[in-house]
């Protein structure tokens, strides 16, 4: 068993994506990450589909959704040269002397400052899972209040 990651183009119409998500589940597989979002072309959309799986059930799986109408193409990525980022909002517990500390955190890590309050500051930041992981441990330290992640997007490298 593998992590996978799977790149699925679609017709944005009513109900594809619990189609596909359907098929996941029959087969038995936990979907760990689902980004969905329109694509440049009007009509369109790409999910990217994390999940951990044997390689020749996935197979099995893309084959499955290649048949469905409204889906357009369907990519393993996992062993492709790609790019994947993930965004994540998290509000952490900031009293105000360690709110500079948290700040030069968000900083090395190149996340953003997007709010704070008296209590606390949320911080955005995007990268690989590897950098949100690290990010994360560092900040459990503070106290995490809140947290939302948008699930991993992928896309492949060069033409």
């Amino acid at each position: 068993m593998m992590r996978r990651v799977v790149s699925v183009f679609v017709e944005n119409k009513f109900g594809v994506l619990s189609r596909i998500a359907a098929l996941f589940a029959a087969r038995g597989f936990n979907i760990e990450s689902l980004a969905v979002a329109e694509t440049d072309e009007p009509g369109f959309s790409r999910m990217t589909i994390v999940v951990t799986a044997d390689e020749r059930l996935l197979e099995q799986v893309m084959k499955q959704l290649r048949r469905l109408i409204d889906v357009i193409k369907v990519e393993d990525m996992t062993e492709k040269e790609h790019v994947d980022r993930e965004l994540v909002l998290v509000k952490v517990n900031a009293p105000p002397a360690k709110r500079g500390e948290i700040v030069e955190l968000a900083d090395i890590f190149r996340g953003k400052v997007v709010d704070v309050s008296v209590n606390t500051i949320t911080i955005e930041i995007t990268g690989a899972e590897g950098k949100i992981k690290s990010f994360l441990s560092l900040l459990r330290n503070y106290g995490i209040k809140e947290l939302i992640r948008t699930g991993k997007i992928a896309i492949s490298r060069g033409g």
